[in-house]
């Protein structure tokens, strides 16, 4: 704690170059924390043009996983960081991400965004992997060998997965309930129901519940108003990948409180169970110490 009677002196030299001007309402934000001024500050020195992401700025800051979402969400609120979602050619989606040195409203970030359309040439397809063996020609018979009426399935490998969960039924609701969300999800194929299952599935054994999964697909589609032409697709994507599930709670024990910590039952003769806390091994309170030596 500082007295009243220090006396502060600061040195300060001004850059000529590689600078960057800030207002001091960032530096000073009563509501930022020291990791969210600094993605902003990071992200608002880069050069006109820059596409680095804020996952990529907190990488490069070393702002963990945890502190990188706080962060963020904190940006968020306070307008200086918004984001949408559109759908580019080829059915892909896009964040866009937009960063400002100044708190923006929804509709004043939407117009910002509006223009600065997103090419199919801006995303970079997602990596694949080459097919097995040496190219052949397709056959030409016409006729399958196998018998058409034998069951079929074109799902993908992983569906036998989704039979083990034991949340399989919760998660085909889940599903089920997708067009009350929103009317954007009206229209999810038929054909896509059983992967879209699988994917709710991992989500439900990872610990989230229904109610959350809703949420988080509610939250990732686009502004209301916005055609979805892949509605089917936009939900792969974002079930795609799965969070860490809450941490399990601890079965209740007989684990003393905090409080009691280190506290040992007495075995002298007492109406009720006495507690006391040791200063060695002794097994008898100060009070039936006395009465011992008597």
């Amino acid at each position: 704690m500082e007295s009243d009677s220090t006396v502060i002196y600061r040195h300060f030299n001004a850059p000529a170059r590689a600078f960057t001007q800030f207002s001091h309402d960032i530096i000073r934000h009563p509501r930022l924390s020291s990791d969210a001024v600094r993605l902003l500050t990071w992200q608002l020195s880069l050069p006109r043009g820059a596409r680095e992401s804020l996952s990529r700025t907190a990488e490069r800051a070393r702002i963990g996983a945890c502190a990188f979402g706080r962060a963020k969400r904190q940006l968020k609120e306070e307008g200086f960081v918004h984001e949408r979602r559109v759908q580019v050619a080829g059915g892909r989606w896009v964040t866009q991400q937009l960063i400002s040195g100044s708190p923006l409203t929804a509709a004043q970030a939407a117009k910002l965004l509006a223009r600065e359309p997103v090419a199919s040439s801006q995303v970079a397809p997602g990596p694949r992997k080459p097919a097995v063996g040496q190219p052949t020609s397709p056959s030409a018979d016409g006729h399958p060998k196998k018998d058409p009426q034998e069951d079929t399935s074109d799902l993908p490998p992983q569906a036998d997965a989704v039979e083990e969960s034991p949340r399989l039924e919760e998660a085909r609701a889940l599903v089920g309930a997708l067009p009350a969300l929103s009317p954007a999800l009206r229209h999810v194929p038929p054909g896509m129901h059983a992967e879209l299952t699988r994917l709710a599935a991992r989500w439900l054994d990872t610990g989230h519940t229904p109610a959350e999964v809703h949420e988080h697909i509610r939250r990732g589609l686009p502004p209301v108003g916005t055609p979805v032409h892949h509605p089917g697709g936009l939900v792969r994507y974002l079930l795609r990948d799965v969070p860490p599930g809450p941490a399990p709670v601890p079965a209740p024990g007989n684990r003393l409180s905090p409080r009691l910590e280190g506290a040992r039952e007495c075995v002298g003769s007492h109406t009720q169970t006495t507690l006391f806390r040791p200063v060695g091994d002794e097994t008898l309170c100060p009070r039936c110490v006395p009465s011992t030596r008597s």
